[in-house]
């Protein structure tokens, strides 16, 4: 197939453009390095040293004979460009993850909340807007939240994939209807993300586009098979305050014997995914689209559950870091329950990889390999709400 990535220079972005190329899609990365600049304005950088583009892909064309093309421009705001690259490359589907993905980050001040809600807002309605002006038959296969779900909302219940059956008291009687799970954003980058949700809604019954949202949880690990085929193409490693994930953070802290800084009481449960899984997952998104005039097909993309307590203590008797607790820069319960249903994912095929001794210690090794570009400063939160 052919297939556009947007924001494919990003932390899943390249890993998937490389896994479908790798399965013999064409396919074309569109991204305007904004996470780039984001770590020049934040003063922070990749722990692991990220190549340019032109010699990723170069390095990957040379190593595969798989050739990925590439264009630079701001689908929030280019939209006349976005329009004439899918008239030209006319695509079959498309992956969207070009918003901008860290909760801290859009809840820093007015400035990061009006950018991501003008770009996260704006990129998707654009690729939505592009598909219908170009009148062709694309499957949309977007990077979701489980935030979008909030924490505790279902309590020790199951949350489903995307709806849930309603009942409803009328004049005639009690009326069954199945609506998407109410939503509880606790920022405004997830905010954004519930925004989609009701635009791809839309879409689909307007304009009959075809829809995959994908829920994801917090991704962890930073290789696949294809970003370890070479020092050009390894992956992203977010550490600082901002974009850096609990359980990469947890084990980046181990690498400079910094203690493993819990916010709250780390009884916060969230859903993980290991960044390998997450490409398969997309694959199988693409593979298995909706049919046309269906509503969106939403999946939870999470193989796992772990209180934050539990991961932390998971790692020091692993590592024997020591375990230090902060106040939490967030406002949210103490304590949370999630059970989540991914049945969807493991139907279609899915072998879930789940945390493991083997694939911490991959972590750690990035960490320490790179530990002298780690900047210190950069490690506690700097974003409070």
């Amino acid at each position: 197939m052919k297939i556009i990535v947007f924001g494919g220079d990003g932390f899943c972005g390249w890993p998937t453009s490389l896994h479908l190329s790798s399965k013999g899609h064409q396919v074309l990365i569109i991204d305007n390095f904004s996470r780039r600049k984001i770590d020049i304005d934040l003063g922070t950088n990749s722990l692991t040293p990220i190549q340019n583009m032109s010699r990723r892909l170069e390095t990957w064309r040379k190593l595969t004979g798989n050739k990925i093309e590439f264009e630079n421009i701001d689908i929030a705001r280019d939209f006349d460009k976005l329009v004439n690259i899918f008239l030209k490359f006319k695509p079959d589907g498309v992956v969207h993850f070009a918003e901008q993905r860290a909760a801290p980050y859009s809840m820093k001040n007015s400035t990061t909340k009006r950018y991501t809600v003008d770009n996260n807002v704006n990129a998707t309605n654009n690729i939505l807007c592009a598909i219908v002006e170009c009148k062709l038959d694309i499957h949309l296969v977007h990077l979701g939240t489980m935030g979008v779900y909030g924490y505790g909302w279902m309590d020790d219940n199951p949350i489903p994939e995307g709806y849930v059956e309603v009942t409803i008291d009328t004049k005639n009687g009690k009326l069954k209807k199945e609506i998407l799970h109410p939503v509880n954003p606790g920022s405004i980058y997830h905010m954004t993300k519930t925004l989609d949700q009701l635009m791809f809604g839309y879409y689909a019954k307007n304009n009959l586009i075809r829809v995959t949202d994908l829920h994801q949880g917090v991704v962890w690990g930073t290789q696949t098979a294809e970003t370890k085929l070479d020092q050009n193409l390894i992956n992203r490693f977010d550490y600082d305050g901002d974009y850096g994930t609990v359980l990469n953070r947890f084990l980046m802290q181990v690498a400079i014997n910094h203690p493993l800084t819990i916010y709250g009481t780390g009884g916060q449960t969230r859903a993980f995914i290991h960044i390998s899984d997450t490409v398969k997952c997309i694959e199988i998104a693409i593979n298995n689209p909706p049919k046309k005039g269906d509503r969106p097909l939403i999946f939870n993309q999470v193989t796992e559950t772990r209180r934050v307590s539990e991961l932390a203590l998971l790692v020091s008797k692993k590592t024997g870091a020591k375990i230090e607790y902060l106040k939490n820069p967030r406002k949210e319960a103490s304590e949370n329950e999630l059970v989540v249903e991914n049945k969807k994912f493991l139907k279609l095929g899915l072998n879930p990889t789940t945390l493991s001794e083997g694939l911490l210690d991959e972590v750690t090794e990035i960490a320490r390999k790179y530990v002298d570009r780690v900047d210190e400063k950069t490690i506690l939160p700097r974003s409070k709400w």
